[in-house]
Parts: structure tokens; C-alpha cells; sequence
């Protein structure tokens, strides 16, 4: 039986996800038509963005529909002179200079706010930053559903969302925008999302997320993300203890409830994550968007790991879903699969 341990990347669909993904294929309606049909897609799609928007509490905010995370996040970086951290998805770095300073827990110097981009959490040690006032934006994707948030309350002016992150379906996102925001549309041609954003909406990826940031919401509010931070924890105690030269990145900093980001200097994280994968477990060696690059993670790099170190790193992300007999299954592979690799290294 497979075990997944990469919610991260990305997370299984919710069954009320699909449900409402299922009713929206009989909405046939495009919601910029102004008959009977083209209401009743509208109708849906408005009820859908005040549930997204309930869900961020960014209540009276803008929210704009997009393809994900990466599409918001060029709206608004594209061709602004906007500082990040190293420590960034390479969604936002591509689009800013990389002059913030960032200490060995990955907890990151922002001195002008208004000129800079800052993540919630990030994706690869789970590291939390407490935003500064004024923010121009912030990538909230791998925070949204995990952590208590809201929009209305982290004093920026932006924030970009995935649905895929939380049970939702992939290609679709959004941008959130404190209200009177003014961006010029990177997608013109026609008036969509107030005028922002041209193309006709799709409303099946939207209805979907809406279904899966309404859950997401309740699941964080029935406290299922401090049972996974315990069986989290008690991972880490128990593979810091077998391998007593592992580190844990940012170990000291508030993280995402449900993330490890483990480092074994000398064995080979995508070594890890082919022997784990093999055992029938899914694990990553990082953000699935750098997965499959031999360079070591500029987030650890950032952190002061040298290459050796930075390249044995793997990312366990897990879900409420997983129970305790997994998470030990998940244990014995794989300091079983440390202990050989000790062995043939003579590692202490």
C-alpha cells in the first residue's frame, strides 16, 4: 500500500471538490452572457469568490481568478523593481532582485516593506515569517488551509492563492487585491474580473475551489493541523535519533504544521526520495517545481547550508489524512535505508 507524504506539491482531490466540480459541468452558461444562462453561471461564479474570499478572510478584498499561484504573482511582479528573499518560489524570483537577507532558520530581514515580496510559509522547510506591515505582497499558497490567516489582518496589498494546495483542483488560483488595488491586466482583450484579467472564466476549476478552501477553512478550525504538527513531531524525535548527524532546517522557527524538511549530509536527497518511492512511499527532495535539478536548494543555500549538506535534503509534507501506523511504516523505510547507506559510507 502507497503512502503519499507530499501534500506540498501537490494534494489529492476532496470528493466534495469533485461533487461541486461534477455541477458545474451542468452550468452551461458563459458568465459574461446576459441571458437566463449566462446568470445563472455568473450567479455561481460570485457565490464561489465570496466563499474563496470568506475562507482567506479577505472580505470586501478584490479576488481575482487566475491559473494559479505563478499567474498572480506575475500580474503583479512584472516589471516592478520588488526585492525577495533567496528563500522565494522561482515563481516569484524570476521577477525580483534577490537582496533580502535571510538567517540560518530562514527567517527573512525585510527593511522596506513597501518594496518587497515576502512568502507566508514556504514550501520546502515549512518556515513561517511574521509579514511587516505595508507588504506589496506576499505568495500565502503553502499557507493557505494549514495555518490561521487572514488577508484583511497581515497588512498587505496582494497575495497569491493555489487551489491545487488544499484539495483542490490544478489551474486554478487567484489573486487577492486590497481593494481600489490598481494593476494593468497582463491578459487583455476582453472585460473579465474587473477588467484584470481577460478570458472567459472557468467556472469548474472555480467552483471547485471555492468547495476546497470551504473545507480547508473547517478542517483548520476542527484543529485537525495540530494533530498532524504532533505526529509530525514525533517523526522528526524519532529520524533524529536514529540519524544522530540529521539535521532539521529551521527546527527553531514556527513552521507549517505538517512539514520536515531533513538533512543528511553525503546521502543524496534524490537518492532518499527513489528508495522511499520504491518502499511505496512519495516524498520530495524539494519544491516540486525544482524537482529534477542537480544544483543544491537556494533556500537552504540562503540558510548557510553548504552544497554537501543542501543536496541531502528531503521534504516530507503530510496530510490529516495519514495515521500513525503509516507515519511509522514511513519511519522504519527509511532508517532502514539510512542504516545501509551508513553502513557502506562508514558513517558514524
Amino acid at each position: 500500500m502507497r503512502s503519499y507524504l507530499d501534500w506540498n506539491a501537490t494534494t489529492p482531490l476532496r470528493p466534495e471538490v469533485k461533487a461541486a466540480m461534477i455541477d458545474a459541468m451542468e452550468i452551461s452558461g458563459n458568465p459574461s452572457s446576459v441571458h437566463s444562462e449566462g446568470r445563472a453561471a455568473k450567479m455561481a461564479m460570485e457565490r464561489a469568490r465570496e466563499e474563496i474570499a470568506t475562507a482567506l478572510g479577505a472580505e470586501g478584498a478584490d479576488v481575482i481568478f487566475t491559473s494559479g499561484t505563478t499567474e498572480a504573482a506575475a500580474m503583479v511582479l512584472a516589471g516592478r523593481q520588488i526585492s525577495c528573499a533567496p528563500v522565494e518560489h522561482s515563481a516569484i524570483k524570476v521577477w525580483c532582485t534577490q537582496d533580502l537577507a535571510v538567517d540560518g532558520q530562514g527567517i527573512v530581514t525585510v527593511p522596506d516593506p513597501s518594496r518587497a515580496t515576502l512568502q507566508l510559509a514556504n514550501s520546502e522547510t515549512g518556515v513561517i515569517q511574521k509579514l511587516p506591515e505595508g507588504l506589496a505582497s506576499s505568495d500565502l499558497t503553502q499557507a493557505f488551509g494549514k495555518i490561521p490567516f487572514a488577508f484583511n489582518w497581515l497588512g498587505i496589498t496582494a497575495g497569491f492563492v493555489s487551489a491545487h494546495k488544499l484539495g483542490g483542483p490544478k489551474g486554478i488560483g487567484a489573486l487577492i487585491l486590497r481593494k481600489g488595488t490598481d494593476i494593468e491586466a497582463m491578459l487583455k482583450g476582453g472585460g473579465q474580473e474587473q477588467g484584470r484579467r481577460a478570458g472567459t472564466e472557468n467556472l469548474i476549476g472555480i467552483m471547485g475551489f471555492a468547495a476546497a478552501a470551504t473545507a480547508a477553512q473547517r478542517d483548520l478550525e476542527a484543529g485537525l493541523w495540530d494533530e498532524v504538527a504532533a505526529r509530525r513531531d514525533a517523526l522528526e524525535a524519532r529520524l533524529l535519533d536514529s540519524a544522530p548527524g540529521a539535521v532539521i532546517a529551521g527546527k527553531d522557527s514556527r513552521r507549517l504544521p505538517n512539514t520536515t524538511c531533513i538533512l543528511t549530509s553525503g546521502w543524496k536527497g534524490e537518492t532518499q526520495v527513489m528508495q522511499m518511492d520504491l518502499a511505496g512511499f512519495a516524498i520530495s527532495a524539494g519544491s516540486a517545481c525544482s524537482s529534477g535539478k542537480v544544483k543544491a536548494s537556494g533556500t537552504l543555500q540562503a540558510m548557510g547550508y553548504e552544497d554537501k549538506t543542501a543536496q541531502s535534503a528531503i521534504r516530507i509534507s503530510i496530510s490529516p489524512a495519514l495515521g500513525d501506523d503509516q507515519m511509522n511504516r514511513f519511519a522504519d523505510a527509511w532508517e532502514s535505508a539510512y542504516g545501509r547507506w551508513r553502513d557502506r559510507n562508514g558513517q558514524a
